[in-house]
């Protein structure tokens, strides 16, 4: 029997949780509650987080995405969760809330802060960068959840003027391009993008 998730189809800690759930091949059917203004790194981003190590700990099947049986392995995925959460996640976020959200909601995009934004996200993708030389993923050489918190994000990053970003890095692209194959992503961009009003 599935689970029900309630949760802002276009949010991007509600396709974290989506992704995650069909990485560990649980049936989910998402209940859609009223958008929200929401500023970047608001509680639900955190509870987000919490909800995808509970679902990773507590269920056996599909994707181990916290390397159970490495303890090194799974070390490292805390690690580079904690960068996620700590470094890529804020300005990331703000550049997709101004150049995305506000513009629907009907707010002005704060251009200076995306702009400053952009110049802290290139360098913590700088880190990336030489981190994914070595590894085929953030955290070793398997598909983590360190991973999959970061695929929402740049799933929007790439419908702001921004994803040179992420084009321009080779193995960063790369990595992308991995990670947003993976079937359980697939599966959630259809149902994210089918809410995107259409112009």
């Amino acid at each position: 029997m599935g689970v029900k998730l309630y949760g802002i189809p276009l949010s991007t800690p509600t396709a974290c949780v989506m992704t995650c759930l069909a990485e560990k091949d649980i049936e989910y059917e998402l209940v859609p509650i009223q958008r929200r203004a929401q500023n970047p790194n608001s509680p639900r981003k955190k509870q987000s987080r919490a909800i995808t190590a509970y679902i990773s700990h507590k269920y056996q099947s599909g994707t181990d995405l916290f390397r159970h049986d490495n303890v090194e392995e799974a070390a490292m995925v805390g690690v580079w969760v904690e960068v996620e959460s700590q470094q890529f996640n804020p300005p990331a976020d703000t550049i997709i809330y101004n150049l995305l959200v506000k513009p629907f909601i009907g707010q002005t995009t704060d251009q200076s802060a995306v702009d400053a934004s952009v110049v802290k996200l290139g360098l913590v993708l700088d880190v990336y960068e030489a981190r994914l030389s070595n590894s085929k993923y953030l955290a070793c050489d398997s598909f983590t959840l360190a991973d999959l918190h970061h695929i929402p994000y740049i799933h929007y990053l790439f419908k702001t003027p921004h994803a040179d970003l992420i084009t321009s890095r080779a193995h960063v692209n790369a990595w992308w391009e991995d990670i947003s194959a993976r079937p359980s992503f697939v599966k959630v961009a259809e149902q994210v993008d089918a809410f995107i009003p259409k112009a």
